[in-house]
């Protein structure tokens, strides 16, 4: 069973990533899964340029994308993937430029514009979301549903965990963030944090463990 992890963060060592982590860490737990954890913000690409020629009646170019950069080989692992694991904080109420340059390319080409709208790739997938955001997470229900069900249609069966009111500095005293109980922050993450990572895990075992028996 082949797991994929995908971080879209910037930084290696917070939030995302360590909830990230969590979820592949889960779907290894499972017996017979190996995986890769996979940074994008080491990777040199660009998003979709709306070309097409995914979608040209060619079978060696239909479904997938003909642009050649660092995403690439990270699109064909991502389509052999049994379980995808994909992480973002939410930056103005949305993914990180490199999770949506990542979707757009990876997505796209899974579909066509025929009537009957069957998705290209040659397997389904699951997909895991990790979200983080210092915002409250109530508002980003329907945000994050509308994600899910995005790739259900086109890659395989899908969920997400969040993790909101995260702690974005150790020390908020030496930011320009005084909007921010500092305290009542850290606290959060200390009492909270630790129970979202397990609700990642969870969720990475959860997705693999489904694999078996399919």
């Amino acid at each position: 069973m082949n797991i994929l992890a995908i971080s879209g963060a910037g930084n290696k060592r917070r939030n995302t990533a360590t909830m990230l982590h969590n979820a592949f860490d889960g779907a290894l737990s499972v017996t017979g899964a190996s995986g890769e954890f996979i940074h994008l913000y080491d990777l040199d690409y660009h998003g979709c340029v709306g070309c097409h020629t995914c979608k040209l009646l060619d079978v060696d170019k239909q479904g997938h994308c003909a642009r050649r950069d660092g995403l690439t080989p990270v699109l064909e692992k991502a389509i052999a993937a049994d379980v995808l694991l994909i992480g973002s904080p939410i930056y103005y109420s949305d993914i990180t430029g490199a999770t949506r340059s990542f979707l757009e390319r990876y997505l796209f080409p899974s579909m066509t514009y025929n009537v009957d709208r069957t998705p290209l790739y040659p397997k389904r997938t699951k997909v895991g979301w990790v979200f983080t955001m210092n915002a409250p997470g109530e508002g980003y229900a329907d945000f994050c549903s509308g994600l899910v069900a995005l790739a259900e249609r086109l890659i395989g069966e899908s969920e997400y965990v969040v993790a909101s009111q995260t702690q974005q500095f150790e020390d908020y005293s030496r930011y320009a963030a005084s909007r921010f109980d500092a305290e009542a922050v850290q606290r959060r993450h200390l009492e909270q944090f630790p129970l979202d990572c397990e609700a990642a895990y969870a969720m990475g075992k959860r997705l693999a463990e489904a694999c078996l028996s399919d």
